[in-house]
């Protein structure tokens, strides 16, 4: 694949056969660490709250109801691996749900037309992030954060600051209210969009590009990798999957409204750089932000069902952010060692 060959001879490890041994099982427990505490947590909680805890309607909640934010956490993985951050996430994934509800409830839209056009205002806003980005050299930070809240007053504005009730009850019952196997089918939804994206940065060339790029954007330009290209691709693709992180949401609520939404941006940034703690630390990968999403969600549910106030949540994903960051940041400076 283009540029992965080149990764490989930049520096070449050579280590003794013993040294390779202990890498080998120190990498595995790196790997498995999350997942380990992870059970560690449901232990802890199962002991402490079993009646309520360890239900099966907690086992629902928990699973069921967390794709939108593990489709939001998986659309700014693409940038991240790019080396881009794209703040505007949350703010497509508001829009793209807003745009859901005027044009089926309001416009009287059938709702496969809405929701199509709700991925495709998402991929426009990628396309407008990426030409700042890419084209007029703005820094990702600066400018998905001024174009998140550009939108969030798009928002406010289309929807008079009001919540849109009374989207296609067929809809609702293929997102959130029918079921398999217990979990709603929202949850397989999330689950195979994860898979698509892990094959696409695991097995695809584009995909080892973006990571090519990710690690250093000069030499990926040197390589011949078309460091642009891969940019513009990941945020147009972090843009769709917002938004169809956002049709989501309005499936599961029955609803849109202009401001809950922008509360995902912080559990989604937590569990991208918590996932790359894991499976393959050191490296934003779709597998260990899947875990790491529900990891998060459920100590939220843990703390929630032993009576934590409200202020809990944003204790356990801000403490978690931060965390995540540092210890993604260690394990990438051993990985430089």
């Amino acid at each position: 694949m283009e540029g992965e060959g080149v990764v490989e001879s930049i520096s070449p490890v050579i280590v003794s056969r013993p040294e390779r041994r202990g890498r080998s099982w120190s990498g595995i427990a790196e790997s498995a660490a999350l997942p380990f505490v992870w059970l560690l947590v449901i232990v802890f909680f199962g002991v402490m709250r079993p009646e309520t805890f360890l239900s099966f309607s907690n086992f629902q909640s928990i699973f069921g109801t967390q794709a939108p934010l593990l489709v939001l956490a998986v659309a700014i993985l693409l940038p991240l691996t790019a080396g881009d951050y794209d703040l505007s996430a949350a703010s497509i994934l508001v829009l793209s749900s807003l745009v859901v509800g005027i044009l089926n409830v309001e416009a009287h839209w059938p709702i496969i037309f809405a929701l199509l056009a709700a991925i495709a205002v998402g991929g426009v806003v990628g396309a407008i992030n990426g030409f700042l980005i890419v084209i007029l050299r703005v820094d990702s930070f600066i400018a998905t954060l001024g174009m998140g809240t550009f939108l969030s007053g798009i928002a406010l504005w289309i929807s008079g600051s009001n919540t849109i009730t009374g989207i296609s009850t067929s809809y609702s019952n293929w997102t959130i209210s029918n079921r398999w196997l217990g979990l709603s089918l929202m949850f397989y939804y999330g689950l195979g969009i994860m898979i698509v994206v892990w094959y696409v940065l695991e097995y695809t060339s584009t995909g080892r590009r973006m990571l090519f790029v990710g690690q250093n954007q000069n030499v990926a330009r040197l390589s011949g990798v078309s460091v642009g290209r891969s940019r513009w691709f990941a945020l147009i693709g972090a843009g769709v999957l917002s938004a169809v992180a956002g049709i989501l949401y309005a499936g599961m609520l029955g609803a849109a409204d202009p401001s809950s939404g922008l509360s995902f941006l912080l559990p989604a940034f937590a569990a991208a750089f918590l996932g790359a703690t894991t499976i393959k630390p050191g490296r934003f990968n779709a597998l260990g932000t899947f875990i790491a999403v529900y990891f998060l969600s459920t100590g939220v549910n843990g703390l929630t069902a032993m009576g934590a106030s409200s202020f809990a949540q944003d204790l356990f994903y801000g403490g978690g952010l931060v965390v995540a960051v540092a210890a993604a940041q260690l394990v990438k400076r051993r990985g430089a060692a």
